[in-house]
């Protein structure tokens, strides 16, 4: 649209188009590629070096379609954390050393005695130090690089977040032995082996929400700003400098669309939500004429619901009539596809992303007369502004169209809706005023929550910018000692290790965001302390493990990280965690056995446990009876015991028992009042302390650090574990951390 005025102004070539994410990495990369310039640093290449083109910097403006995505959770409090990496023959020589040698136990000092090391040594020159801090994580994860979870698949080893597998993701050097280990199994290529022997070291944190700052000037066009809540309106106005808001009608009139509040919401339960769904959709294909049909469009949260519903056997006579698309089908038959999705009689599925942006403009003049497309959301949506954005894919440009909500009961527990309050809002014939109601609420506290990380990583993407800046003006001492101190190796005596145990079903979503955002705070309030008192910083390690219940399936129901000396595999982790699933008293069980497992693999390999959630473990009773009804999830007792970690049903006073017996404490955080009695049982039988966690407050952040980083400096102090902790509470904690 703009092309003819670019040209004309003859600025094309400066006229660069993208997601928010890739124009920041290009912006944070304009004065070279930040990963080059390291690698270049520690083994310089002069053809390389050469290769590099010196850029002009220029005044910058952006440009913005819809001003909400500012405040897209994979913009606003996420970072770009590029790594250099390095790879010579002398590398490669002693990974192979380390490796041959991984039942020997190494420690930093014998490998410093080899010849591969000394090798080594000669081409890195007076970086040693860097390889030092690399070599005690490589000693670190080669003993426990079996236990993370990684798949093969397509020559790779990746990783599952949610519905698909990630290639791009790397834990540590796990990911590196992973490569060793698959390769001599024959599960992975001579080439791809090759291509993934490398030495890693994180540059730094570059925060997305720093970037826009960067800009003398922005500029654009939303259908959404009336809809920012205040906190929003404040960030673009005061951080981004955005002061000036212009409103303008549609040039097409009124807007057209039909939306009820009180008769276009059904929420139901989970077992009617397909026949309830396919039933929506039968009325709505019928229009104003009930000779002809109209078009209508479904969004769902996730490809995995969505192919749900697709393969179920409600929708069976539907797929005739059927367009189904997700992020992954991006591709040149879109525009025929989302066509053919608003012709008449035809049923469009599709997930969230094609709810904002994506023109379905009907040319059927059946579909026009019969009251225009028809929009169904299956999901409640956090932001009132992409509900609206949903809403907009029907009633477009002076056409007519409606919207409805259908609703399942069950996912709507993360927003702490209650099933008295749906039945509240049922019988009142309305329930639009509680959702946007709960639905604000638990924006706010997510945006508050994203807020705090957004302010951490401010730090991080300053000390980002001051390494850019000693690159480029060739400073070698100060980057030597910068990426020294962001890439500190763990150290192999541990003083600490502990299992962070959450509940990640469906109301468990303030606790898991709060977990994600406030971990590096943790791992950086806990090393100050332990460097302050003699301690070595990296002497701790923690594993966060999520568990749910016997509603799903063998994958979800214990999700665990690996262990960590550093937060931002724990964060990465988090990331990929959602809360759901969930059903009455939860599966702590589960998660107790696992640490059961990890004690049997290595005696002392965990200090204590850390549970935290909203409901009691389940009785033995329930246990059996949950294996077996968990048919209806298309499940049950034969399923169960198939699976590899689940055959034999566990009980949690079995688990804890064992857990007494090996001296391993489990303090006790209980968020809902129902959990009280048996959490304070689970600690008083392994000696662990009991307290509540007002996690959904606007203190639960702040809360959730100080029991955590508490609990891990008493455990890692040992009997100077009071000293540790008075020293934390002097420094950090608040009125409310009891200890």
């Amino acid at each position: 649209s703009f092309e003819l005025l670019f040209t004309t102004l003859s600025i094309t070539d400066h006229v660069h188009y993208g997601t928010f994410n890739k124009l920041c990495e290009g912006i944070i990369n304009e004065g070279g590629d930040v990963r080059k310039l390291v690698e270049n640093m520690i083994i310089p290449d002069e053809e390389k070096k050469s290769a590099e083109i010196s850029r002009v910097i220029r005044a910058k403006i952006l440009l913005i379609d819809e001003v909400d995505v500012f405040f897209n959770k994979e913009f606003y409090g996420s970072c770009y954390s590029p790594a250099a990496t390095l790879s010579h023959h002398t590398i490669t020589n002693l990974i192979d050393y380390i490796w041959k040698n991984k039942a020997l136990n190494l420690t930093l000092d014998e490998v410093k005695k080899s010849n591969e090391y000394e090798e080594c040594c000669k081409i890195l020159k007076e970086w040693s130090l860097l390889l030092d801090e690399a070599i005690k994580d490589m000693l670190n994860d080669i003993q426990t690089f079996e236990s993370h979870g990684y798949q093969v698949s397509n020559d790779k080893i990746g990783y599952k977040e949610q519905d698909t597998i990630c290639y791009n993701v790397r834990y540590g050097y796990k990911t590196l032995f992973a490569y060793y280990y698959e390769h001599e199994q024959n599960k992975i290529s001579d080439e791809s082996f090759r291509k993934n022997i490398f030495m890693s070291f994180q540059i730094g944190n570059f925060s997305y929400a720093e970037v826009p700052k960067n800009f003398c000037c922005i500029m654009g066009v939303s259908g959404t700003l009336k809809t920012l809540s205040e906190p929003e309106k404040e960030v673009v106005e005061k951080d981004y400098h955005v002061s000036k808001n212009t409103y303008m009608p549609s040039l097409f009139g009124d807007n057209k669309l039909i939306f009820a509040e009180k008769k276009d919401i059904l929420i139901v339960e989970e077992c009617d939500y397909f026949t309830t769904l396919k039933k929506e959709i039968d009325d709505r294909l019928i229009g104003t004429n009930p000779a002809t049909k109209r078009s209508v469009l479904v969004f769902f949260e996730s490809k995995k619901q969505l192919m749900e519903f697709y393969d179920s056997s409600n929708f069976l006579v539907m797929k005739e009539n059927a367009v189904m698309m997700d992020e992954e089908k991006i591709c040149q038959e879109k525009e025929a596809l989302i066509k053919r999705a608003t012709t008449s009689g035809y049923v469009g599925l599709f997930t969230r992303a094609f709810g904002r942006g994506t023109d379905f403009i009907s040319r059927d003049e059946i579909v026009a007369a019969n009251g225009g497309i028809h929009v169904i959301q299956t999901f409640l949506s956090e932001e009132l502004s992409e509900e609206m954005q949903i809403r907009g894919r029907t009633a477009r440009q002076g056409t007519s169209g409606s919207y409805s909500l259908v609703l399942c009961e069950k996912p709507l527990e993360r927003f702490l809706i209650t099933k008295t309050e749906i039945e509240s809002a049922r019988k009142a014939g309305n329930f639009y005023p509680l959702l946007h109601a709960k639905r604000s609420e638990f924006f706010k506290l997510q945006y508050a929550e994203s807020k705090k990380y957004v302010e951490y990583a401010a730090n991080e993407h300053k000390l980002g910018e001051e390494l850019i800046a000693a690159l480029k003006r060739d400073d070698v001492d100060t980057v030597k000692k910068m990426l020294c101190e962001r890439n500190k190796g763990a150290e192999q005596k541990k003083l600490s290790r502990t299992i962070v145990l959450m509940d990640g079903t469906g109301s468990m979503d303030h606790l898991l965001q709060k977990a994600k955002n406030a971990v590096c705070t943790m791992f950086e309030r806990i090393s100050t302390i332990l460097k302050e008192n003699g301690e070595s910083p990296n002497s701790f390690e923690m594993q966060f493990v999520v568990y749910r219940n016997y509603n799903a399936p063998e994958d979800m129901i214990l999700q665990t990280s690996t262990w960590e000396s550093k937060p931002e595999n724990l964060r990465n982790f988090m990331e990929s965690i959602e809360a759901n699933y969930g059903w009455g008293n939860e599966a702590i069980e589960i998660g107790l056995a696992h640490v059961n497992r990890e004690v049997e693999k290595e005696k002392g390999s965990v200090s204590q446990v850390i549970l935290i959630g909203d409901a009691a473990a389940n009785t033995k009773p329930e246990v059996f009876s949950k294996r077996k009804d968990s048919k209806q999830y298309k499940f049950g007792e034969d399923y169960w015991k198939n699976t590899k970690l689940f055959s034999i049903p566990s009980y949690y006073e079995d688990e804890l028992a064992r857990l007494k017996e090996r001296n391993i404490p489990v303090h006790a955080f209980y968020i809902e009042q129902r959990a009280q009695q048996n959490f304070m049982q689970i600690a008083n039988v392994s000696s662990g302390r009991c307290e509540k966690l007002d996690i959904n407050s606007n203190k639960g952040s702040d809360q959730l650090t100080d029991l955590v980083s508490v609990e891990v400096l008493k455990n890692a102090g040992g009997a100077n574990g009071g000293v540790l902790v008075n020293a934390y509470n002097a420094k950090f904690s608040k009125s409310y951390t009891n200890t």
